[in-house]
């Protein structure tokens, strides 16, 4: 596990079990994160009723893996239900918890989850601060954030690092608070992190702050000079835009660089299999199917009042065919297989290795309407959970 080898993981744990032996508490605590790894709903489940089977729920450490394994697998419902039925909990279970609303975009339950923490007299620790302003972030809990910000050395003797701070300018930044968020920065008490200007990066993209973007890209350029990311969230600013030049110019740079663009890639576990999709992939047995369906649902969604977004295509063609070309993009087509083998269940899982596409986001939006299924969307960030037209990011994805 320690190496990254996850899937070696699984058959090692099968190999143990078929030469007779029992894992312990040691072994289960040590092997779920392999499943929150492999995105296995299944796996996880498995183990836990292992857990049960052998009486190991007494065990601290051994229920907080599972609680976590449950909330990065996308079943925030299961999680909270494993933390409900611990028969105590330490700051470990308390922060594993808070932490999981905050990543599923439940900024609310994560502040009352503190709350209920400091009742219950448990003392929070530094983790516990950044688990619950990533959920003010996240849920646009600005003065709720702030409060809490304020409230670390003054209350809990708990110093802000470079983390807390960085969570503070994300809290300012999610909420269109684009200057404050840029003073935030300016006065912070150490050097400003990656993660700091990244979080004003992002926020640049949502609410078309093309200046503070530049100056956002420059700092990160100079911190993290290899990272494509922030290359690629310039240059979709200037394109959006419509400031060529110096997007040609972003573009050159990353070139010189010799920075290439990750590809985006989308997967979701159907029975006991693994699909993955890249962007235009038809190497799927049912990929006819698949783009029939999209077919039919973008003359549904049409009706509902979805108009594509064709500022996510950066190609130099006419609006049609950039709409065609959003109708490829990997998250759709993993979204579309997995709705068309559902087999009775009424929501889906889906996950993806980077950001969400802003019109892909618009369209899962529309397809859970139209079709009615909740889907649930991990991607390099957070969890998005689709339901009825409405995501639980409230659309600051």
């Amino acid at each position: 596990m320690e190496n990254g080898q996850t899937e070696e993981a699984v058959k090692m744990l099968r190999k143990m079990q078929s030469m007779g032996f029992k894992p312990n508490q040691i072994t289960i605590s040590s092997f779920l994160p392999a499943c929150s790894i492999l995105e296995s709903l299944r796996m996880g489940k498995e183990v836990h009723c292992y857990v049960f089977r052998h009486w190991l729920f007494w065990d601290l450490t051994t229920m907080t893996a599972v609680l976590y394994m449950y909330a990065k697998c996308g079943d925030l419902n299961l999680s909270r239900n494993v933390f409900d039925m611990m028969h105590r909990k330490d700051v470990v279970a308390w922060n594993t918890m808070i932490i999981a609303n905050a990543m599923h975009g439940n900024g609310k339950e994560a502040l009352l989850l503190f709350e209920s923490m400091l009742l219950s007299g448990m003392k929070p620790n530094f983790v516990t601060f950044t688990g619950v302003l990533s959920g003010c972030s996240h849920s646009r809990l600005v003065e709720e954030g702030l409060q809490i910000f304020n409230s670390m050395h003054r209350d809990h003797q708990v110093e802000p690092d470079a983390n807390h701070y960085a969570c503070m300018v994300d809290v300012f930044s999610r909420a269109g608070r684009l200057d404050e968020a840029y003073e935030f920065i300016q006065r912070m008490p150490m050097e400003p992190t990656a993660s700091a200007w990244g979080a004003l990066l992002g926020a640049c993209r949502v609410y078309k702050n093309v200046e503070l973007a530049k100056v956002s890209a420059n700092k990160l350029f100079e911190i993290e000079p290899n990272n494509p990311g922030n290359y690629v969230s310039l240059f979709n600013i200037l394109v959006t835009a419509k400031l060529w030049s110096e997007a040609s110019k972003a573009r050159i740079l990353m070139k010189e660089r010799g920075i290439t663009k990750t590809p985006g890639c989308s997967w979701v576990q159907v029975g006991n299999r693994v699909y993955t999709f890249v962007v235009g992939d038809k190497s799927n047995v049912e990929s006819d199917k698949i783009y029939d369906f999209l077919d039919e649902l973008d003359e549904k969604m049409k009706l509902a009042g979805y108009k594509p977004d064709t500022d996510y295509v950066l190609q130099d063609v006419d609006q049609e065919e950039k709409a065609a070309s959003l109708c490829s993009h990997s998250e759709r087509l993993a979204v579309a297989f997995g709705i068309l083998n559902l087999n009775g269940q009424s929501s889906l899982r889906v996950f993806k290795n980077l950001r969400i596409c802003g019109d892909c986001h618009n369209v899962i939006k529309y397809i859970s309407k139209v079709v009615g299924v909740t889907t649930i969307v991990r991607h390099s960030l957070r969890f998005h959970h689709f339901r009825n037209g409405n995501c639980s990011c409230q659309d600051l994805w």
